[in-house]
């Protein structure tokens, strides 16, 4: 592939500059959770049940999944910049929808079409691993993550002030001025990173089966869903123990909740700084480690009867710092299995990631019941952390054969 012309920031006849796919990226992820302190006052707007409006975080999960599984082949066929101008402005027209839905049924369709703003993370990602090789592609994106990982940090904080001054509508409007910005930036700033196979999409679908086949492929991108998994099973019940575990108010809720973001922005400065150094395996590895050691202290405390708003929040800087290692690193090692697939191997691996996600947070919603305290929650997360674990060690292994046996996959 002929290598894409350097970043010249609002040039876009060459590759985008990092500021371009932090601030798309960014935008992606506050799509995410800026109205998650809403929810409980969201449910009285609509007259319905918590556990209704909490599926907008399940089945916008699951939405984006969906289309990451044909975002991916699309940009590998027709290029990374007509894809992601068409994601976000039919992201616009969604964000409209969920401010005027007249009713909980309506919200939750046009929630689901948010997804398609799964554009911008997986095409910046596959833009980065267009223009780096595997270690450096996993430098180059916890840096794009890194800055990224101040949008999610203060996202919750400044919805939950949004709805007590505003109303939840508010956050959506932010959402679509956001999402007005990105789409200019992206206009005037994202060039070109991809060879376009010019494949039809059949033909671009068929090339899914060399990714499936490949143990590393899925090594890489269990240990993402795993790890990400214990973060969207916050997302699905830490509203639930926040509200009606520990009575926090929506501005409260909001501050709270942004913890694993602050661990989420270091765990990308370590992967920026020491990924070429030390390899994605290593690193993914240390950062499953380090969930499962942050929610295990939690259950200790829970146990011992001292927990509260403060360690329950607390203990997920760990999340976020073990998801700063692991994503990056994980995501850039399936896209190296088959460079010339990385669009294809991002919307997979994001595909899975996503997919695990949703259910994971409907299951967290769902176990969550008057009485239950925060402990269901918490043993779904340490799980997902031990699984994360067991599917890196699953590619080590794998590559210490294939060292041997001289493989490809």
């Amino acid at each position: 592939m002929t290598a894409p012309l350097p970043p010249r920031f609002l040039n876009n006849r060459t590759a985008p500059h990092i500021g371009t796919m932090v601030l798309l990226t960014g935008m992606s992820a506050l799509a995410m959770n800026i109205f998650l302190p809403s929810l409980p006052g969201m449910t009285a707007y609509f007259h319905t049940d918590y556990r209704v409006l909490q599926l907008s975080v399940a089945l916008f999960f699951l939405f984006n999944a969906c289309l990451q599984v044909v975002i991916g082949p699309i940009s590998d066929s027709r290029g990374r910049r007509p894809v992601i101008l068409w994601g976000i402005a039919l992201f616009l027209l969604a964000t409209l929808g969920c401010i005027y839905a007249p009713t909980a049924e309506a919200f939750l369709a046009f929630r689901m079409c948010q997804a398609v703003v799964a554009v911008a993370m997986v095409l910046t990602r596959a833009a980065v691993r267009d223009m780096y090789s595997q270690d450096e592609a996993a430098s180059r994106i916890g840096y794009v993550t890194m800055g990224m990982a101040v949008v999610p940090m203060l996202g919750p904080a400044v919805g939950g002030i949004l709805d007590g001054l505003f109303g939840w509508q508010a956050n959506f409007w932010l959402l679509f001025l956001f999402g007005l910005f990105g789409f200019g930036l992206a206009y005037f700033d994202f060039g070109e990173t991809a060879k376009k196979s010019g494949k039809s999409m059949a033909a671009q679908f068929r090339e899914y089966p060399v990714l499936l086949r490949s143990p590393r492929f899925w090594g890489y991108a269990l240990a993402a869903a795993f790890s990400s998994g214990s973060f969207y099973a916050y997302l699905g019940g830490a509203p639930y123990v926040g509200s009606e575990v520990y009575g926090l108010d929506p501005e409260w809720l909001g501050i709270y909740f942004g913890a694993p973001a602050v661990g989420f922005f270091t765990g990308n400065f370590i992967t920026a700084r020491l990924a070429r150094r030390l390899g994605v395996n290593r690193m993914v590895l240390w950062g499953a480690l380090l969930i499962a050691f942050g929610i295990g202290l939690s259950m200790i405390v829970m146990v011992l009867g001292l927990g509260s708003a403060e360690s329950f929040f607390g203990f997920m800087v760990f999340v976020g710092l073990g998801n700063g290692l692991t994503i990056a690193n994980a995501t850039a090692g399936a896209m190296s299995v088959r460079p010339h697939l990385a669009g294809s191997a991002s919307g997979l691996s994001g595909a899975i990631m996503m997919g695990g996600g949703a259910g994971l947070s409907a299951l967290a919603g769902a176990l969550l019941t008057p009485g239950s305290g925060a402990m269901p929650i918490l043993w779904i997360m340490f799980l997902t952390a031990i699984a994360c674990v067991l599917s890196i060690l699953l590619v080590i292994q794998r590559e210490k054969r294939l060292q041997v046996d001289g493989g490809l996959l």
